[in-house]
């Protein structure tokens, strides 16, 4: 394979640092060393230093934080997006906003091939190279770990010993992580065991539920559209807003999750989760739902909810098939507007009141004191009606 130059996703750790070095030597051509900030704790600087330092041609690092919160996660909530009815798919919605912008830089730079430091085993690969080819398919894809002999950690790190790439001499996390403004996903190592619980010390987003505040915090969302606008009254951009919530929620052990989900691959994969967040945001969104949306354009809605999960964790982002669901979604959102009043309290997100001018709840309605809007009466020809049938096939048996 004859490539002219090549643009990797780079992260600056082991994998990566040694996939460059790699490339360059493999393909004789030059890399650019792609870095996309999705709001993941890191020395940016130090990032692009070892980058240069590695044989990269040029260090790309694209500040995504905003279009990642307004582009990715508040159309995936809208949809009340969630895989296996646990995972609320932080590392999925990442990766098509880090392909896409991979993809813009391989264009503006006249690179014609892209590559990634996914494995062979995970979803990742198949994230990535499908959002390569929805986006541009001449672009060549090269993926090491499905080509390459270096099979372990310790050949990595014997490869990079030879060509003096730095090692990381830290000690080893025992397992593996993967962070963005969403979530931080665990994974590997000793989690690998679904018997074995997590470190208390592994967790970064979130204080222990037990550690949290003894007294309850209450907080105010207020929806437009289906999106977040503000919190206790106060107008905020989506990245502000979103950064707030997972500060709150952190600090009152929300969002925690431990699981066993079914990898695209075929296998099963323990992932340990941190979302604080997305957990309180979906609770808000899904409550303010209840008096806002149709009872039957609900159940339509909730039906699509697993197929729209299933295209975002597959790596599906650009196909038209998500395009279109996302299109029925946000149409169900023009209703979903108003507040909900969320308790936060020791790793529980409770709803405890929400109002809309648009609220299909009217309490003339359903008071259980005396009205002059519903006449108790007319249930008898319903209940009559709706009783045909088994009244039916009660008068067969007994035949």
């Amino acid at each position: 394979m004859s490539v002219e130059k090549i643009v990797l996703a780079y992260s600056g750790g082991l994998d990566t640092s040694v996939i460059l070095k790699w490339l360059e030597e493999e393909y004789d051509c030059p890399v650019i060393a792609y870095s996309a900030d999705i709001g993941q704790k890191e020395d940016w600087e130090a990032v692009r230093e070892k980058g240069l330092a590695t044989g990269a041609e040029k260090v790309i690092i694209s500040d995504l934080k905003k279009e990642f919160v307004e582009d990715y996660i508040f159309p995936a909530f809208r949809a009340n997006a969630i895989y296996e009815e646990s995972y609320l798919l932080g590392t999925s919605i990442a990766r098509p906003l880090i392909s896409k912008e991979q993809v813009r830089i391989a264009r503006e730079e006249g690179a014609d091939a892209v590559s990634h430091g996914a494995t062979g085993k995970g979803n990742d690969q198949v994230r990535f190279e499908l959002a390569y080819i929805g986006l541009d398919p001449s672009l060549t894809i090269i993926a090491p770990w499905r080509t390459w002999d270096l099979t372990s950690r310790q050949k990595l790190v014997e490869f990079a010993k030879a060509r003096n790439i730095p090692v990381p001499v830290t000690k080893e996390k025992p397992y593996s992580c993967d962070e963005n403004l969403l979530h931080i996903s665990y994974e590997g190592g000793i989690l690998e065991d679904p018997f074995t619980a997590p470190d208390e010390a592994m967790f970064t987003m979130t204080v222990s539920p037990e550690q949290a505040p003894d007294k309850p915090t209450y907080l105010e969302i207020e929806f437009a559209d289906g999106d977040p606008v503000a919190l206790d009254g106060e107008k905020m951009e989506p990245l502000a807003l979103f950064t707030r919530l997972n500060q709150l929620g952190g600090a009152n052990g929300i969002g925690r999750l431990d699981m066993v989900e079914n990898r695209f691959v075929g296998m099963k994969s323990r992932g340990v989760y941190e979302t604080p967040g997305g957990t309180m945001l979906r609770r808000a969104h899904r409550d303010l739902e209840t008096i806002t949306l149709d009872r039957e354009v609900m159940k339509i809605r909730d039906s699509l909810i697993p197929r729209y999960s299933d295209l975002v964790y597959n790596g599906f982002w650009f196909s038209p098939e998500r395009e279109l669901l996302q299109k029925t979604m946000d149409e169900t959102q023009k209703s979903v507007n108003g507040t909900v009043r969320l308790k936060l309290y020791k790793g529980n997100c409770t709803p405890v009141g929400r109002k809309s001018d648009q609220s299909l709840y009217q309490e003339s309605f359903a008071t259980f004191e005396e009205d002059n809007v519903y006449d108790q009466g007319d249930a008898t020809g319903f209940i009559r009606l709706n009783g045909l049938r088994l009244r039916i096939q009660a008068l067969q048996k007994k035949g």
